[in-house]
């Protein structure tokens, strides 16, 4: 069973201030659904939902996805208001480049998974009983990321956390799979959003935002358990998974690192 993408759908969304939240909150208010928007940015989520069809019927929630406690009053405010969420989709996410040795950088990694894979679980968390209790089917979405199938050179942070995201999915799969609800893992490769144009190296097949959103709620509207967008970085993806660690190490031991938090 599918649901129909976007329309009439409660929808609520991390990280939705900017970004690949942002692109999937326009896609869904084009398509009639009513949003309940999260992010630590209030002006950011004012200014975008005054641009949504509909503005009135959306909500907006000024909270840092770490913040377990605020996460939670928001989750439950949007389910008392609209009677349940069909779709939540945990979008929050930073990236940085890290390196180990570098003392600085071990309250970065910190960081990194707080928000990446941490803010994951404590969105989803809220929501799972009230979702049992609908009669439609639902969907948890987590955006886990290309980088997330094998460590990168000065990215370790942002990696493995992105590997945790496509794990813990797996697992709430498996414990949801007798229920109505979805869990649904989408790994985006490069995508035209303010994080990725810190970028100082190539970026392959660069995917704008919005088709990257349009492309997304397909995806979830289907249920489908693990998809890389666009396609093509999904081809890559499998190359790089299968080459042997001697061919990895070779050509990537010497790849331009993540920028650094803080670096110009």
């Amino acid at each position: 069973m599918t649901l129909a993408p976007g329309r009439s759908d409660r929808v609520f969304i991390t990280g939705a201030s900017s970004g690949i939240g942002a692109a999937l909150a326009r896609e869904y208010a084009a398509r009639g659904a009513t949003l309940g928007l999260l992010a630590r940015r209030r002006e950011l989520l004012a200014e975008l939902v005054a641009g949504l069809p509909y503005p009135e019927r959306h909500r907006i929630y000024a909270v840092d996805a770490t913040d377990r406690a605020g996460l939670d009053a928001a989750a439950f405010d949007f389910i008392a208001a609209t009677g349940g969420a069909d779709i939540v989709i945990a979008s929050a996410g930073i990236s940085h480049g890290t390196l180990t040795e570098r003392p600085a950088d071990m309250q970065v990694f910190d960081a990194v998974f707080a928000t990446n894979v941490g803010a994951t679980v404590a969105t989803f968390a809220p929501f799972i009983a009230s979702m049992k209790a609908q009669a439609g089917p639902c969907r948890l979405v987590g955006i886990g990321s290309v980088a997330g199938i094998r460590g990168m050179r000065g990215a370790g942070a942002y990696c493995a956390s992105k590997a945790a995201v496509h794990s813990y999915c797996e697992s709430l799969r498996l414990e949801l799979r007798a229920t109505n609800i979805k869990v649904v893992t989408i790994a985006p490769g490069y995508i035209d959003t303010p994080m990725t144009r810190h970028n100082r190296f190539p970026m392959p097949f660069l995917m704008p935002a919005g088709r990257f959103a349009a492309q997304a709620l397909e995806v979830i509207a289907r249920g489908h358990s693990y998809r890389v967008l666009p396609w093509q970085m999904g081809v890559v993806a499998k190359l790089l998974r299968l080459l042997p660690n001697g061919l990895f190490d070779f050509a990537f031991s010497r790849a331009p690192t993540k920028q650094g938090k803080g670096e110009a």
